[in-house]
């Protein structure tokens, strides 16, 4: 089969790979149809290669038409249309059960320190081939598959792998008051579908970004938004919008590479120039993060208010404002989406015939597979107009 492989940083690849194989009674296999390229996977592109191995196929977005089943494989079968989640879970676990699937115990990387295993995403997370690629083998497929109805495009249920489940678990953690006000920085895919996901449920939205593209979508939805290139204080800016007092909550949808941290981000870079073996525990004892987006949010959140982060963030010695945190009584939620968790959630919306969360305008370039690296330059460099890119069969 075709595969995108990382082959070094801003280096992919469309190569020739062997056909996945059932390994386990609870695998499948699926033939992909549509995988989308995650501002993660500009992680592993950018500066995160100490940590993959070279060859690894990458991609955690994508859904297909199961081809075969393991002998304890029975909720789905041979023909059916399936979105595969980015985390790999069992179902049974303590952690499953108690609705932590990004944590699951079955497949948890113990020996990394890290959760529940990740499709295309590093040795920290099970080194698992993804799914930017023509076939997938899906581990636990038991319990991880989501069976979705045929008609609508892919478009429509493509992003319950990821997007959709960590915008609803992003708001969810923001805990917004009946009728209260949010604040979404950054509106990439996930900021994009916070904001319609947190308005769906009757919030004041108040979104930031300072790309004229993901600004003119959001508006599109209805959603208010401030260009951060047009302040000089976003603070200011927001509490002169909430009565002086900030918002209700705060969602970061932007996470660790936020522009405005220049220390950091020389810091990220310089990791380059160091072999993997020093590169890598380098950066898990002393990484630092870009904190200009979470400061923010910090700042802007009303007292006693919540700030929900879904923005990654990787850093081990990040600094962080903790007296302003403790005075002003701020919450914080924050983690890998549960994407299971938010299924039932969702499906009714996806199914609704009005697209009430605009599933269908989200992706800005459909690209084939074989297009996958060109794909990931745009996105990264923010090129023609790039917010999301799905690579099609």
């Amino acid at each position: 089969m075709r595969a995108l492989t990382w082959r070094g940083q801003h280096d992919v690849r469309v190569e020739d790979h062997p056909d996945p194989q059932i390994q386990e009674p609870t695998d499948a296999i699926i033939r992909v149809t549509s995988s989308a390229i995650c501002g993660s996977d500009l992680h592993l592109y950018d500066f995160l290669g100490p940590f993959i191995d070279d060859g690894s196929i990458l991609g955690h977005e994508p859904m297909g038409i199961v081809e075969e089943v393991g002998s304890e494989v029975s909720h789905i079968k041979r023909g059916d249309r399936v979105v595969i989640p980015f985390n790999i879970s069992c179902g049974h676990c303590f952690m499953c059960r108690n609705g932590l699937f990004a944590q699951c115990e079955t497949t948890q990387q113990t020996e990394n320190g890290t959760g529940a295993a990740l499709f295309g995403y590093t040795r920290l997370y099970g080194s698992v081939p993804g799914g930017q690629a023509e076939y997938l083998r899906v581990p636990q497929a038991h319990f991880g598959p989501i069976p979705v109805p045929e008609g609508p495009p892919d478009d429509r249920f493509l992003f319950l792998s990821d997007v959709l489940p960590t915008a609803w678990q992003a708001v969810a953690y923001a805990e917004i008051p009946q009728g209260g006000t949010v604040a979404v920085l950054g509106l990439g895919p996930i900021g994009q579908m916070s904001a319609r996901i947190a308005r769906h449920h009757g919030a004041r939205v108040i979104a930031v970004d300072m790309v004229p593209e993901r600004l003119e979508m959001a508006r599109r939805h209805g959603i208010e938004v401030i260009d951060r290139n047009e302040v000089d204080d976003l603070g200011d800016a927001i509490r002169d919008m909430t009565q002086g007092r900030g918002p209700d909550s705060v969602i970061d949808a932007v996470g660790m590479e936020a522009e405005g941290s220049p220390g950091a981000h020389l810091a990220q870079r310089m990791t380059r120039f160091l072999p993997d073996a020093a590169a890598a525990p380098l950066m898990e004892r002393a990484g630092i993060d870009r904190l200009a987006a979470l400061k923010d949010a910090f700042d802007i959140v009303r007292r006693g208010g919540t700030v929900s982060i879904i923005g990654v963030y990787v850093g081990s010695q990040d600094p962080l404002p903790m007296m302003q945190l403790f005075d002003k009584g701020v919450q914080l939620r924050m983690g890998q989406a549960h994407v299971k968790r938010w299924i039932d959630d969702l499906m009714p919306l996806l199914t609704d015939d009005s697209d009430p969360l605009g599933t269908e305008d989200l992706t800005t370039h459909r690209l084939s597979l074989d297009e996958a690296p060109r794909g990931y330059e745009m996105f990264q460099k923010k090129q023609d107009g790039a917010i999301k890119v799905v690579l099609q069969a």
